[in-house]
C-alpha cells in the first residue's frame, strides 16, 4: 500500500524512524559506510532527497498479507530493517559532514541519532558504540526546527487525549495552527505542507480539511505534495455525483455501474498485495454475504500488476464479484481518473448512481443498509 509522504512515526502510524518531516520511499540497503564512500549524490538537495529516501524501512514480504509469518522469518526481516536503519544513520552522517553548513544539517545529526537507535533497538549491536558516542537514544532533538515540530505535535496530542478521546481530528484541528505559526517562522521549509497535508487527510471530508487541500494544491510546494492534494480534491468532488466506471472484467463479464441504478454499489480499490485490504476482505465478504439478496453490489478496481495471481487470489478467496484490471499497479485507468492515491479505497454509490460515502470503511454494513433503505 501506498503511504502518504508525511511523518507517519510523529502522528501515531508504525514505523521505525520517528520523525516529524517528510520521507520517502525506502531506499536500497548498502554497505556501512566505512567500505562505501560518498553514498549520497554530490549536491546538498540531491544529498538531502536521498536522506530522506532512506527514512523508510523496507515493506514486509507480501506474502504475509494472506499468512502469520513463522518466528524466524520475523527475525529475518527485523534484521533486514536493521540494517537499512544503520544505512539511514550512514546517510544521515555524510550530509552534515560533506554539507555542513546546509540548513538540514542539524536535523541530519538527529536523524542519525535515531535511525542508530532504531537499528539497535532492532538488534544491531555493532551500532551500540556509535550511538553512545552520541550519548545515547533518549537525547532531545538538537536541531531547533525539529525540536519546534516536535513540541508542536506533543501539544496537539495532549489537546487531542484531553478533549478529542483519540479522535484523529482534534489532532489535525490542533496541529494546523502550530504548522501555520512554524511556517511563518521557517517560510522555506516545505515539509511544513507535508504535515498540513496529513491534517488534511485526517480532516477527509471537513471543510477545513478541504480549504487546507485547495492551499497545497494552488501553492508551488513539493510537485508530488501537489499531486496528492489534487487527487484527494479528485475523490471530495466525486462525492454526490454519478460514478462512471465501466469496464470487461476479469472473468469477460460486462460492468458499468451507470447501469446498477436501483442496487446500492460498493467499488472496491484494492489489491492483493495490500495488507490492509486483505484484512479488510472478511467484512467485505460478511456484507456481500448478507446483503446482496437486497440489492447490494461489489466492483473491484484491483491495482495488481499481475493477472494469474489476482484470478488466484480470487478463486481462494470465493470472491464472486466482478474485477477491473489493467496491469498499470498506481497507474491504474480509475484510479488515476478518481485520485486514489492510497488503498483500501472503498466508495458507496447510492440507488440513484451518484457517490455517497468516498470512505465507506467504518461500519460497512451499517452504510449499506442506510443507503438499502433508501427509496
Amino acid at each position: 500500500m501506498k503511504l502518504p509522504l508525511i511523518a507517519a512515526a510523529a502522528l501515531g502510524c508504525t514505523a521505525w524512524l520517528a520523525t516529524p518531516l517528510l520521507a520517502a520511499d525506502a531506499a536500497p540497503s548498502t554497505p556501512p559506510a566505512a567500505e562505501v564512500k560518498n553514498l549520497l549524490p554530490d549536491t546538498a538537495e540531491e544529498a538531502w532527497t536521498a536522506v530522506q529516501k532512506a527514512l523508510r524501512p523496507p515493506p514486509p514480504p507480501a506474502e504475509w498479507n494472506d499468512r502469520k509469518p513463522e518466528e524466524k522469518e520475523q527475525e529475518a526481516y527485523r534484521k533486514v530493517v536493521a540494517t537499512s536503519a544503520g544505512s539511514a544513520a550512514d546517510r544521515a552522517k555524510e550530509f552534515y559532514t560533506r554539507f555542513p553548513k546546509d540548513t538540514h544539517a542539524g536535523e541530519a545529526k538527529d536523524l542519525e541519532r535515531n535511525a542508530l537507535a532504531a537499528a539497535v533497538r532492532l538488534g544491531d549491536d555493532s551500532r551500540k558504540a556509535a550511538l553512545e558516542a552520541l550519548g545515547g537514544e533518549n537525547q532531545p532533538p538538537a536541531d531547533p526546527f525539529t525540536k519546534k515540530v516536535q513540541a508542536a505535535i506533543e501539544a496537539a496530542r495532549a489537546v487531542q487525549a484531553k478533549e478529542g478521546n483519540g479522535d484523529p481530528r482534534v489532532l489535525a484541528k490542533a496541529l494546523i495552527p502550530s504548522v501555520r505559526g512554524l511556517k511563518k517562522e521557517f517560510p522555506d521549509r516545505q515539509d511544513l505542507d507535508g504535515l498540513l497535508f496529513q491534517c488534511a487527510q485526517l480532516l477527509e471530508g471537513e471543510p477545513e480539511g478541504l480549504a487546507l487541500l485547495k492551499e497545497l494544491q494552488a501553492q508551488n510546494a513539493n510537485p508530488e505534495l501537489k499531486q496528492q492534494a489534487t487527487a484527494l480534491l479528485k475523490k471530495a468532488e466525486a462525492v454526490g455525483k454519478p460514478v462512471k466506471i465501466a469496464f470487461t472484467a476479469v472473468d469477460g463479464r460486462k460492468i458499468d455501474v451507470a447501469d446498477m441504478k436501483g442496487k446500492v454499489v460498493l467499488v472496491d480499490f484494492w489489491a492483493t498485495w495490500c495488507g490492509p485490504c486483505v484484512q479488510e476482505l472478511p467484512n467485505v465478504k460478511r456484507a456481500y454475504d448478507e446483503l446482496h439478496a437486497q440489492g447490494f453490489e461489489i466492483v473491484g478496481i484491483s491495482f495488481d500488476q499481475d493477472e494469474q495471481q489476482l484470478k488466484d487470489f480470487i478463486k481462494k478467496k470465493e470472491m464472486p464479484w466482478a474485477q477491473y484490471f489493467d496491469g498499470e499497479g498506481w497507474k491504474n485507468k480509475f484510479g488515476q481518473e478518481y485520485g486514489i492515491n492510497s488503498i483500501p479505497a472503498m466508495w458507496l454509490v447510492d440507488r440513484k448512481g451518484n457517490l455517497r460515502y468516498a470512505n465507506a470503511r467504518p461500519d460497512l454494513e451499517g452504510k449499506v443498509k442506510e443507503l438499502l433503505a433508501e427509496k
